[in-house]
């Protein structure tokens, strides 16, 4: 669409990349503490494991609320699913598009989290149980790291 378009705003002009920059480490970041929730709970080592899986969770958050700010300053100037203030319409719908979808998933994995959390907690949750969240939760910082350059950078 980028291609076919006479025109395509600089990101640098819509996007405050610096933000965007952040909004990347801490969700990459959350791969690290992720990894660590799931080798302490192959090891039965459960308290460190709810620790490292809540502490995933408020990443994740942190990462949501980043994501729900940026989303607010859009809308504020104007960018639609049918109309973008900075050029062709279709800017704005697949930003809206493709960080939506992305956001819903990383919503399904804090809720997830928070769950095994409270699993973890009581007991109740298995190393593989927490490996299997894991791998869901790196595909959703690996689906980030191709939006990411493919939409903020190019």
């Amino acid at each position: 669409m980028r291609l076919a378009s006479p025109s395509w705003p600089e990101q640098s002009d819509v996007f405050p990349m610096l933000k965007i920059a952040a909004m990347t480490f801490i969700l990459i970041t959350s791969s690290a503490t992720m990894a660590t929730a799931v080798g302490a709970a192959h090891r039965r080592d459960l308290r460190r494991a709810m620790t490292f899986v809540l502490l995933t969770a408020l990443v994740g958050a942190t990462f949501l609320a980043m994501q729900a700010s940026e989303w607010t300053t859009l809308l504020q100037e104007g960018a639609r699913l049918t109309s973008n203030p900075w050029g062709p319409p279709p800017f704005s719908a697949f930003f809206f598009m493709i960080t939506g979808f992305h956001g819903s998933h990383v919503l399904l994995g804090v809720i997830l989290l928070s769950v095994t959390a409270a699993r973890l907690r009581k007991g109740r949750a298995s190393g593989l149980g927490v490996e299997v969240l894991g791998l869901y939760w790196h595909f959703v910082d690996v689906v980030w790291c191709f939006i990411f350059p493919l939409f903020y950078l190019l």
